[in-house]
């Protein structure tokens, strides 16, 4: 922290930076500079050191559940999240329960 004029005025940004995988959340509590970016909140997290196998430049990236590009900047408090990649498509899913929803109310009719 700087002390201007008597003003308390923070140098540094805190972020934490977290990815979640069923039955397992990673998260790791950083400090960068003002003006810092989502892509230097990753690079400074560790991620890449701590998941080999999840390319961060790949993965949806945003703050506090909204998308964002990491060339976003980051304020004081924000929450860095790493999205996986979604397994099926939800509009598939949500055709096939009605299908089978349909498919159930007509056999009990007869």
């Amino acid at each position: 922290m700087l002390w201007r004029q008597g003003l308390n005025v923070r140098a540094l940004c805190a972020v934490v930076v977290c990815y979640a995988r069923p039955g397992q959340v990673w998260q790791v509590e950083i400090e960068l500079p003002v003006g810092s970016t989502l892509g230097d909140a990753l690079q400074a997290s560790g991620f890449a050191r701590a998941f080999p196998n999840v390319d961060p430049g790949v993965c949806a990236v945003g703050v506090f559940g909204k998308r964002f590009a990491q060339t976003r900047v980051l304020a004081d408090g924000d929450r860095v999240e790493i999205y996986r990649p979604l397994t099926f498509d939800p509009k598939d899913s949500r055709r096939r329960r009605a299908r089978h929803n349909l498919l159930n109310k007509t056999s009990r009719s007869r």
